[in-house]
């Protein structure tokens, strides 16, 4: 089997050095986009989070509703609304911000961030909610005010109980990102799709690009097990 997939290969010539660097600049535009979205996400999602856990309905509610929708709807529908819809502003393709959006790296961006947002916002708050009482208490005791309870002790502790569900969080976000081709951004799968559609070859230029995502899964994995044993060594039992 491995003889004539050998074989195959060498007849299509699908890894060529061309094709190879066409992988390559699809590895680094999925990481720049997966990178930039998550660091968007989570700048937004930790002050949604935080008014989120308030318990004031004129704040709460809006950002519940803003989870729901985008956590309640397909993030394909949400970039296909994002990517056309930006056309339909009044003025936006006579403006200089026609300039950027024209690219739809920025809309896949957009939507990209917009959901992992909301994901992290309901992971962060979550993490906020079990925040133990006494670690309240003691930071009332001390004399701390909520700004400085919820910077010193509040988000601290969340963080290290998100990092769990937040390393899945990262690691959708990275398969997720396969759909942006849809929107003609080369990216790994737009690479893949390419070189398909030039050899005929699926079943190899599919098979290495699931290899490449399977890596970087594998990678993401070694990091967030390295950052748990880190972070969350005090809940380990002690040994004598």
């Amino acid at each position: 089997m491995f003889e004539s997939l050998t074989e195959l290969l060498n007849q299509n010539d699908i890894f060529t050095v061309a094709t190879l660097l066409q992988y390559w600049d699809g590895l680094v535009t999925t990481v720049q986009l997966v990178f930039l979205s998550l660091v968007v996400g989570l700048v937004i999602a930790i002050p949604l989070a935080i008014l989120q856990s308030l318990n004031n309905p004129f704040i709460s509610k809006p950002i519940w509703l803003y989870v729901y929708v985008f956590r309640g709807t397909p993030l394909l529908i949400q970039l296909y609304i994002i990517y056309y819809g930006i056309t339909y502003i009044d003025g936006i393709q006579e403006s200089f911000w026609w300039h950027i959006f024209k690219d739809p790296f920025y809309p896949a961006l957009i939507a990209f961030a917009l959901n992992t947002a909301a994901y992290t916002t309901e992971i962060i708050r979550g993490s906020i909610a079990q925040t133990s009482r006494g670690e309240i208490e003691a930071a009332k005791a001390y004399g701390m005010s909520w700004w400085q309870m919820t910077r010193r002790i509040v988000l601290p502790s969340a963080f290290r109980r998100a990092l769990p569900a937040y390393s899945n969080e990262v690691i959708f976000m990275l398969h997720a990102s396969a759909i942006a081709s849809v929107v003609t951004i080369v990216d790994l799968t737009g690479a893949a799709q390419n070189i398909y559609s030039r050899f005929y070859a699926p079943f190899e230029a599919f098979t290495f690009v699931a290899l490449i995502y399977l890596c970087l899964t594998f990678l993401l994995v070694f990091i967030f097990r390295k950052l748990e044993a880190r972070l969350l060594a005090h809940l380990r039992p002690r040994t004598h």
